[in-house]
């Protein structure tokens, strides 16, 4: 056969022409181009895949570049999952980085673009890495788009908004900074459950409000006060005693009695989320429950820090260390029991509590 045609003609006359022949000359070309289409359809869909796998190990890089405990944290989550929680992260951590960016409408336009980019990535049209995978996860695990919609309005609001006057608006802030990534996880794992919902929301308005408190120097520094603005007049602290205690001091100044009750009474309406959300880690599925009990005791072990340094986190940034991630993950083995969280809340709430 030369150039996918017979070689030779087989000269099997019907009414004196080579019907046959002429059958088995188009049967070849036939054969060969449906050999070549499968050819062409396996190499794409190679080729495809292989830039998703590239894609997703983009976005582990990046989860590891940028959050030091995301491996800690996302160890015990199956790999493929283990994936889509990094696409997320990768997607949210690369639009949290447009607050860096000048001007407040050149930010709320990248923000603008990453939207437009989240929906289509969700129709299969991608080419950057962090769409790629997150695309292919909304599609396979049918991922909500509101809810990544909703970490794109928390960033907004963060663009617009550096100061929050009362708790309910902080407590709103968190419905869309925090809360749509506990949905997420409960979607990647089958759950859509109203009651488990509303748990994960408590567990993760309790893990937003913990990094505020854990992180009110850093914020200060990017003029940035999630403190509610009712509370510091309640405990009659100004903002410049603020900038004092975190910014102006050339040495170490620890702050007086007015911001320890006001940390402990913070930390107390903190305890409040994270003991209505504790029934959530063992309401899902096997798989899952251990991941959840590490969050939840990660983010406890660090309130309670908030109050073991006697609130001074302008000059004793609470964090937990590979030493106590190691032991919060041997005790993730075992059902969250409720003397325990006693126990870590009352060191959290410390002295001089108020409420």
């Amino acid at each position: 056969m030369k150039d996918g045609r017979c070689a030779g003609r087989l000269k099997l006359r019907s009414g004196g022409k080579p019907a046959s022949a002429l059958f088995i000359y188009f049967d070849f070309r036939t054969a060969k181009s449906a050999e070549l289409s499968i050819h062409n359809v396996q190499m794409t869909a190679t080729n495809s895949q292989a830039k998703l796998r590239a894609a997703y190990a983009e976005c582990q890089r990046l989860a590891r570049r940028h959050y030091e405990n995301f491996p800690v944290a996302s160890l015990l989550v199956p790999r493929d999952r283990r994936d889509v929680l990094a696409a997320i992260y990768a997607f949210a951590r690369s639009a949290d980085d447009f607050a860096d960016e000048p001007g407040v409408e050149g930010r709320l336009t990248l923000l603008a673009d990453w939207r437009r980019r989240l929906y289509e990535c969700a129709e299969g049209k991608a080419s950057d890495p962090v769409f790629l995978a997150l695309g292919d996860a909304i599609r396979t695990y049918n991922l909500s788009l509101v809810n990544l919609d909703n970490l794109l309005r928390a960033f907004e609001s963060d663009v617009r908004q550096n100061r929050h006057q009362d708790f309910a608006s902080l407590i709103n802030y968190s419905k869309y900074s925090a809360n749509p990534v506990g949905r997420l996880v409960l979607e990647l794992f089958g759950h859509r459950e109203p009651e488990l919902l509303a748990w994960s929301d408590d567990i993760c308005t309790a893990l937003q409000l913990t990094n505020f408190w854990q992180d009110v120097r850093i914020d200060l520094e990017h003029d940035r006060i999630y403190l509610p603005l009712e509370d510091l007049a309640r405990f009659n602290i100004s903002l410049e005693d603020l900038r004092h205690w975190g910014l102006e001091s050339q040495r170490e100044v620890e702050p007086d009695s007015r911001w320890r009750d006001l940390m402990a009474f913070e930390v107390g309406r903190t305890w409040n989320f994270f003991t209505r959300g504790k029934p959530l880690a063992e309401k899902v599925v096997p798989e899952l429950r251990r991941q959840l009990r590490l969050t939840w005791l990660t983010g406890t072990a660090i309130l309670a820090r908030i109050g073991s340094v006697n609130y001074d986190v302008f000059n004793r940034r609470p964090k937990l260390g590979w030493f106590d991630f190691l032991r919060l993950y041997v005790e993730a083995r075992h059902p969250l029991i409720s003397e325990a969280a006693g126990r870590a809340r009352e060191v959290a709430a410390g002295p001089g509590r108020r409420t």
